[in-house]
């Protein structure tokens, strides 16, 4: 018998953790979205970080069965403290905006950043209610090979450039108050799912 949706099981998140978020298709995972969350574990001192794998992406046509997506997530993230799951798909929420809503109603103690590549960042403009998500959790911009530059000349960064943290301080992001960011560097895979599903 099917669940409800306020009844889904939700993952246990004790408080004053701190939970990094990372959203996408995951269609297909990659070895950049571990890297991606290696990077984030160790330079803003997370206690664990959620892989989102979303029932479909508003801004794609279609993905693979979400199934497969969260199966093959979960054998490349090898990590005790990054856990694969279909938050989305428990929530029924669709968009971003909308599932940072639900995760802070649902854990009100724990500190949740929000995790993204710079070529998110380029193009969040086209996301929904994307100015919701800088003033609900503080915002992790993870570079990616031709983006950074880009990326810091985006609207969104020049729209809350004065809330912009120094790289320097990631370590403290995710205790500040949003709207907070950082542009963060690290060493890159020039990797996407997008390229890979074209290559087959």
């Amino acid at each position: 018998m099917r669940r409800s949706r306020g009844s889904a099981r939700l993952p246990a998140a004790a408080a004053g953790m701190t939970i990094g978020l990372l959203g996408g298709s995951f269609d297909p995972p990659h070895e950049g979205h571990r890297q991606i969350s290696l990077q984030a574990l160790k330079r803003l001192r997370l206690s664990q970080l959620w892989w989102l794998v979303s029932p479909q992406n508003p801004l794609k046509s279609r993905s693979n069965a979400i199934d497969s997506r969260l199966e093959a997530a979960r054998l490349l993230a090898r990590h005790s403290r990054i856990k694969v799951l279909d938050l989305e798909r428990r929530l029924g929420t669709r968009y971003t905006a909308d599932t940072l809503r639900a995760l802070k109603a649902r854990y009100p103690r724990v500190r949740f950043v929000w995790l993204m590549g710079a070529d998110n960042l380029e193009q969040i403009r086209e996301w929904y209610d994307w100015q919701a998500i800088f003033h609900a959790v503080p915002v992790a911009v993870f570079d990616r090979p031709g983006f950074g530059l880009r990326a810091a000349a985006s609207l969104a960064a020049r729209r809350y450039q004065r809330f912009r943290y120094d790289e320097s301080d990631a370590a403290g992001l995710a205790a500040a108050r949003p709207p907070a960011w950082a542009l963060i560097h690290a060493p890159r895979l020039a990797l996407s799912s997008t390229a890979l599903r074209e290559r087959g």
